[in-house]
């Protein structure tokens, strides 16, 4: 069973992580920042359950597909211009 605390921390770390690999300034706080990575966390584990199960479940990734769930949130943010440096 995956905590929430646990969640909440994956969410902080791979927003943060997220953040510095994705070129361009991203003008988020601490809380934006947590639900980008926590959101990140749900993207990642639905396409590793889709890429390596071939169920659709919604649950947390592990570290590294929260950071490609957040890469994947971060780029669909800036080109409907959500979130951006200008």
């Amino acid at each position: 069973m995956f905590s929430l605390l646990g969640f909440i921390i994956l969410g902080i770390v791979a927003g943060y992580l997220g953040r510095l690999i994705m070129p361009g300034e991203q003008k988020m706080g601490f809380l934006a920042t947590t639900g980008l990575g926590m959101v990140g966390s749900v993207v990642g584990g639905l396409l590793g359950s889709l890429i390596f199960e071939g169920d659709l479940d919604l649950s947390p990734a592990g570290f590294i597909g929260a950071i490609i769930g957040v890469l994947i949130v971060l780029f669909v943010l800036e080109r409907t211009g959500k979130v951006g440096g200008d």
